[in-house]
């Protein structure tokens, strides 16, 4: 089994686990700063740009399903303009923003509960059918599973994924930037993402 962390909007690595492989997300891990647990990685004009949410508590050792969101901080708001801003002209922006919408203004409590509820939307927006296996308690990996809760998984600039390229908003004037969020590939690609992920 393939043991994930829950991630914000994952990258196209982790919905390739997800999706090809026996999963299940664990919530009932220390929580990790700095990881894709709270941040995602789109493109931009100028390159790769990180968009993390706020959490509370950032010093405490807590279970990644106890992180609390921030919101003292207007990073909604800049998510949804700096998503704007980067796809508005891809081919699917316009299909697919006003579904992504209530992330960025409706309110959540827990991390994880909405990056759980990100993940079912997404799979909904695929057309999968597909209940989430989620672990509350820390799960034990044993030498047969595949365990991809380090740090620095599921980062763009950390990950190296067998994704074949796709065409990319800023194509013209940047090279293909492998690992960006799942928001990259469906602005880009649409219904046809998921025959990307998992040929």
């Amino acid at each position: 089994m393939t043991i994930l962390p829950i991630t914000y909007f994952g990258n196209t690595a982790w919905w390739s686990h997800l999706l090809c492989e026996e999963c299940i997300i664990d919530i009932g891990e220390n929580w990790i700063k700095q990881s894709a647990r709270n941040r995602c990685e789109i493109l931009t004009p100028n390159g790769v740009a990180t968009l993390s949410v706020g959490v509370c508590g950032r010093g405490e050792r807590v279970a990644t399903k106890d992180v609390r969101i921030d919101y003292s901080k207007r990073w909604q708001h800049q998510h949804f303009h700096a998503l704007l801003s980067a796809y508005k002209k891809s081919p699917y922006y316009d299909y697919y923003a006003d579904m992504l919408e209530p992330f960025f203004v409706k309110r959540w409590e827990w991390l994880a509960e909405y990056n759980i509820e990100i993940a079912r939307t997404m799979l909904q927006m695929m057309g999968i059918e597909r209940e989430l296996r989620v672990s509350e308690s820390y799960i034990e990996a044993t030498p047969e599973d595949v365990d991809l809760r380090g740090k620095k998984c599921f980062l763009a600039s950390t990950f190296d994924e067998p994704l074949r390229p796709y065409t990319q908003v800023f194509s013209d004037r940047l090279d293909f930037e492998a690992g960006l969020s799942i928001i990259d590939l469906f602005f880009c690609e649409g219904p046809y993402a998921s025959q990307l992920l998992c040929p």
